[in-house]
């Protein structure tokens, strides 16, 4: 059915990327604040539409070169379960959807929405296959996420902004997993499937992989004992979840080296049992350190 198959295309399993968005209400401590967290609830899910839309530009522009892929040929429009025009169709009704629900929530939420979106169409169709810039532009979709959730929930009375190192974290983090993945498709169907691969080699990445992840830790472990950070929460003690951070990183750094995955690290985060237990210990561990003293 063209609906079932509209959903697929815009990748329903990929919308935990947009999990980022709920970073600011976490963080700003209004966890509980029903109001602030239905309009994160509210930015995650135009944040789902908006990335769904772009996922249907990238698999109508790639349609053809996808039908070669081992995996991508199953996707609905590589393998003609839905039709270019259903999908452009589709796309636009979407789009216009995703974008007034954007400017209810604010006019700054709707501006980074509209970055959001116009820095996907950059990347489709010029930044994926310029090497390094490629998963800087992915890096950068994620911070505006985590920027988005802080707009989402600021209000013209109370203005919610995200820690700079925690953007940083976010940015690293992201590039890191954006490496991790480019490495996969390196050695699953080596550099002819897409121009910017011919510029990357299993050294490079790995030796750029080694970087992000240092600074993404090191990032993080500032940020919980930046002296803002303490004034903020009350306490150093999440210094005490920096454990959980390197080892989910590093776990991730095993699947991809030594077991050849990474080729989809949301799939990852829903499939590993490890990673997945990692993150939720993660977040049971923050939100214990940030509201059992509230």
């Amino acid at each position: 059915m063209p609906l079932i198959a509209i959903l697929q295309s815009m990748r329903p399993r990929q919308w935990t990327k947009n999990l980022v968005l709920f970073a600011a209400v976490i963080f700003s401590l209004h966890l509980f604040d029903r109001e602030l967290v239905l309009r994160a609830v509210a930015g995650f899910a135009t944040f789902c539409v908006l990335s769904g839309v772009v996922y249907m530009l990238n698999d109508l522009k790639d349609r053809e070169q996808d039908a070669l892929h081992p995996r991508k040929k199953n996707r609905p429009i590589a393998s003609g379960a839905l039709s270019p025009p259903v999908a452009w169709g589709a796309l636009v009704v979407l789009f216009s959807v995703g974008l007034f629900a954007a400017s209810r929530l604010g006019t700054n939420f709707l501006i980074v929405s509209v970055a959001y979106v116009t820095l996907n169409i950059l990347y489709s169709f010029v930044l994926r296959n310029m090497v390094i810039l490629d998963v800087m532009g992915i890096s950068t979709g994620f911070v505006l996420r985590a920027i988005a959730g802080g707009e989402a929930i600021s209000t013209p009375e109370s203005r919610v902004d995200i820690s700079a190192w925690l953007l940083m974290c976010t940015f690293f983090l992201s590039l890191f997993l954006g490496l991790g993945k480019r490495r996969h498709e390196l050695m699953a169907v080596g550099s002819s499937h897409r121009a910017s691969l011919r510029n990357y080699s299993i050294q490079l990445v790995d030796r750029l992989t080694a970087i992000t992840v240092a600074v993404t830790i090191m990032s993080y472990s500032i940020y919980t004992i930046w002296p803002d950070t303490v004034a903020h929460f009350g306490t150093e003690n999440l210094i005490y979840t920096i454990p959980f951070v390197f080892f989910g990183l590093s776990r991730y750094i095993y699947l991809v080296v030594e077991e050849d995955k990474g080729g989809d690290p949301s799939e990852m985060l829903l499939s590993d049992r490890s990673i997945l237990a990692t993150v939720v210990l993660w977040i049971l561990c923050v939100a214990w350190i940030l509201y059992a003293r509230n």
